[in-house]
């Protein structure tokens, strides 16, 4: 497996991939960081190649997670996340996260309502997620919409949704298999926050 981690405007960004696949992202202000959440990511014994040089298909990740970190809008679309090894809830609540599109949030809770499961289960997945920010974690928060929790801490997670505002008003649902997953602008975490 190949690791490719690079720095762009003081934040750095890591992906462990193989052909066209992304086994694994992260990002942080520290390399050594980075590499070694790629590594807490992947089973263990997966032996990991450091590339000098980094492939078309990870050059393409590595600026899509930079957009994605900057709040713009990035096609995740078509990027390939192999969840082979996660346990089939796992990947069920993943896809779902991976759906909340920018602009939007939703809790531990809809994702549950929607994959099933309990919303502690998805914080417990959500804590785990091998594919930060291209599967966007922070974009869920507690029922309350008060933050929750986030790897990166709260500062991080609360200036991704500074930077994914985009003044929406309406809530929505988005078909996940046989559920719906219910969201709600970014912007109510804010409207919660100053009325305080």
């Amino acid at each position: 497996m190949i690791v490719r981690c690079k720095n762009v405007d003081d934040v750095w960004f890591g992906i462990a991939y193989e052909e066209e696949e992304v086994f694994a992202t992260s990002f942080g202000s520290d390399e050594r960081k980075v590499l070694k959440n790629l590594r807490g990511s992947l089973p263990a014994g997966i032996m990991l190649k450091s590339s000098g040089r980094a492939s078309t298909f990870a050059e393409r990740i590595l600026e899509i997670l930079k957009l994605v970190y900057d709040g713009k809008n990035a096609d995740v679309g078509g990027v390939q996340l192999n969840m082979n090894r996660l346990p089939s809830y796992s990947r069920l609540v993943l896809g779902a996260v991976c759906m909340v599109p920018v602009g939007y949030i939703t809790s531990y809770g809809s994702v549950a309502k929607a994959v099933g499961g309990g919303a502690r289960a998805v914080g417990n997945i959500m804590a785990r997620n091998p594919f930060a920010p291209l599967c966007p974690c922070h974009r869920v928060v507690a029922s309350d919409l008060s933050l929750g929790g986030y790897g990166g801490g709260l500062k991080t997670k609360l200036a991704f949704l500074r930077r994914e505002r985009r003044g929406f008003t309406s809530e929505r649902d988005i078909s996940i298999g046989k559920g719906k997953l219910h969201v709600f602008p970014v912007e109510r975490v804010f409207e919660k926050a100053s009325r305080r």
